[in-house]
């Protein structure tokens, strides 16, 4: 028997390449849904699929269990952002029918909060995922392995920078725009202390692609990580643009936006997507990811970790859809993952996240 996934934003960016890795899979049966059914029938009939796809119409405002039980999916993955404000209606549908579900959100209150839903979840016997993407699936990766040869982790940092070039959509960007100039918390010096949301001018050289400039960013991983690792003491997430220009221009919004001089970034999402587009013939279709973990060994002598991944040939967005890929091909097999409700931890390893760069033009370096 055919295992039943249906993508909500199954023809959009993100959405496309997860549908595309599955399709070839003889175990998966895709149902490709949207907003709108002429747009997800013809993604559907252009996969040329194992197992011949459908095209549904699924709308997030409305993502009733009616619809959801049409269509009879064994999981359903929401590739529709932003995630922030967004609400558990898909997931509640999902559980509703009977089905596993998982998201690529990297919205910290809705990523912490999917909790909620345990209780209903594992009434159903159903895994509910939220965060299933770089953070903090990756990044929770990188600190577990981290800890075979540490006895304990102090401080964490790591990064994305994108390229230009990686064919984001107004979604994506909103989820960004929606802590630039914001407060949020982060664990500095022992202690949860407030951040401001774009701000800094952060050099980092990576391998290959040369500097980069980051800024504080806000990701679910700095609410989860401190009860996860005991012993860490200052956590930092940072965001960075491939093209520097485009990187201070958003921190002068930030600074905008910190005086409250200008609303909230996010609604200008399509606006500021469209005045990017001609900085892309700057691009170089690069992305990158580095991380630094320091910590302790058993006998107290320092430790310290250091990796980078290159993503080249604008690779770099199959990097945070891996893991809905790889949930879907686990439970398509049979695996069984543990019923309820939760961040996306202890899921995928990273070794496994490796495997599934092969075939792609990305590059894991480590120190």
């Amino acid at each position: 028997m055919r295992f039943r996934v249906a993508i909500i934003g199954g023809y959009g960016n993100f959405g496309g390449y997860v549908a595309r890795q599955l399709a070839a899979d003889s175990a998966i049966e895709l149902v490709i849904c949207g907003r709108n059914l002429a747009k997800a029938q013809e993604f559907a009939a252009g996969l040329q699929a194992a197992n011949p796809a459908q095209g549904a119409r699924v709308d997030i405002a409305d993502p009733s269990a009616v619809i959801l039980g049409d269509i009879a999916p064994d999981l359903v993955i929401n590739m529709v952002g932003p995630y922030h404000g967004q609400g558990y209606g898909v997931a509640k549908a999902a559980i509703a029918v009977g089905a596993h579900y998982c998201d690529i959100a990297d919205a910290r209150a809705f990523v912490c909060g999917i909790g909620e839903l345990d209780s209903a979840a594992q009434e159903m016997g159903v895994t509910v995922l939220s965060g299933a993407s770089s953070v903090p699936a990756l990044t929770a990766a990188y600190c577990d392995a981290a800890l075979e040869d540490m006895a304990e982790m102090r401080r964490v940092e790591y990064g994305i920078s994108g390229a230009e070039q990686a064919n984001r959509g107004a979604g994506t960007v909103a989820a960004v725009l929606s802590y630039v100039g914001e407060r949020f918390t982060r664990l500095r010096d022992g202690w949860m202390q407030d951040e401001i949301g774009w701000r800094g001018a952060i050099p980092v050289d990576y391998p290959e692609l040369g500097r980069r400039w980051f800024a504080a960013g806000d990701v679910p991983d700095l609410e989860l990580f401190p009860s996860r690792y005991p012993g860490l003491q200052d956590h930092r997430f940072l965001a960075g643009h491939e093209i520097a220009p485009l990187h201070f221009g958003l921190w002068v919004m930030g600074a905008l936006r910190r005086v409250r001089l200008i609303p909230n970034l996010s609604r200008f999402a399509d606006l500021l997507v469209s005045l990017s587009k001609p900085f892309n013939v700057l691009s170089r279709g690069r992305s990158g990811f580095h991380m630094v973990i320091e910590g302790v060994d058993g006998s107290g002598a320092p430790v310290i970790r250091r990796h980078w991944i290159i993503a080249r040939s604008g690779h770099g967005p199959n990097i945070p859809v891996i893991p809905p890929i790889l949930i879907a091909r686990k439970l398509a097999r049979g695996e069984r993952l543990e019923p309820g409700a939760r961040p996306c931890l202890d899921v995928i390893t990273l070794g496994e996240y490796r495997s599934a760069f092969e075939g792609l033009d990305i590059e894991c370096i480590d120190e």
